[in-house]
């Protein structure tokens, strides 16, 4: 059991969620003990790993359609098949469980925002709502993959983190959706689904990724004072920029460097976050 959601977790995405929550709870953190509170292992440990077997079981579970001609169900991504679905099903309910148990002990802040995030995760693909199928509310609802990092927050502080860095965030994680789905085009058209790149083609997405990612970086480098670092977040633009004036480069290899870039400015961040705050005493 654990092996089929560890694979149906999609482990390259586990900083997606899990990420977002460690930066979200540096953001608020006061002193080094923040760090050995109980709660914040058991957090971390669920949306690091249960939070994605939830959100790309319901995902495997309702996209079989789509991603029956898919490639990178085969060569990325575990593909489901009908002999599993039973399992799924058991694994979604068991996260359910899970989620339902966290839900008693949290405040009602943290139970607010803790639901948001279940429900957004659940809907993206099932339906009635199944967002993904809405085009602008697709990736408007990819907001889910921040919620972490506004629930992490508000475990320290009580409160939700201002709202330059809630609308950063909204253009970073909208235009990460955006640009994961442009690959998908051509399946997600014969399958029938209208996303946000089948909607308005592959060249106007990628423009609507630049402008996106580019308003991420003003509002980075504003919020950084300028610091040297804070230009790093130019690589973001850089993915749809290239893609725009050299017509040769494969998007669906160049979208697979996303997640180092994630990783890797991701972990800066919370550096950065604890250094500025001298938690470390350094």
């Amino acid at each position: 059991m654990l092996s089929f959601m560890f694979k149906i977790s999609r482990f390259r995405f586990w900083i997606y969620t899990g990420g977002t929550f460690v930066v979200g709870y540096a953001l608020a953190v006061n002193t080094i003990g923040d760090f050995f509170r109980f709660d914040y292992y058991i957090y971390l440990l669920y949306f690091f790993f249960f939070a994605n077997v939830f959100i790309y079981g319901v995902n495997d579970y309702w996209d079989g359609e789509t991603d029956k001609n898919n490639p990178k169900k085969d060569e990325k991504e575990h593909r489901l098949t009908n002999s599993e679905k039973r399992n799924l099903l058991r694994v979604i309910y068991l996260v359910v469980g899970i989620s339902l148990i966290l839900l008693f002990f949290q405040t009602n802040l943290e139970r607010i925002l803790f639901s948001i995030f279940l429900l957004l995760s659940y809907f993206y693909s099932s339906p009635p709502l199944r967002f993904k199928e809405r085009p602008f509310l697709d990736f408007s609802s990819n907001y889910l993959y921040i919620m972490p990092g506004i629930f992490a927050y508000s475990m320290l502080s009580n409160y939700l983190p201002s709202l330059i860095i809630l609308t950063g965030a909204y253009f970073h994680i909208s235009a990460m959706h955006i640009f994961s789905a442009i690959p998908d085009i051509e399946y997600d058209r014969a399958a029938g689904i209208k996303t946000t790149p089948v909607f308005i083609g592959e060249k106007y997405a990628l423009i609507l990724t630049l402008i996106f990612w580019l308003i991420l970086a003003v509002i980075v480098i504003k919020l950084a004072n300028f610091r040297l670092l804070s230009f790093l977040v130019f690589l973001y633009p850089l993915f749809p920029f290239l893609l725009l004036i050299k017509g040769s480069l494969d998007i669906n290899k160049l979208y697979w460097y996303l997640p180092y870039v994630n990783t890797g400015l991701g972990g800066l961040l919370f550096f950065a976050l604890i250094i500025n705050k001298n938690i470390l005493g350094v």
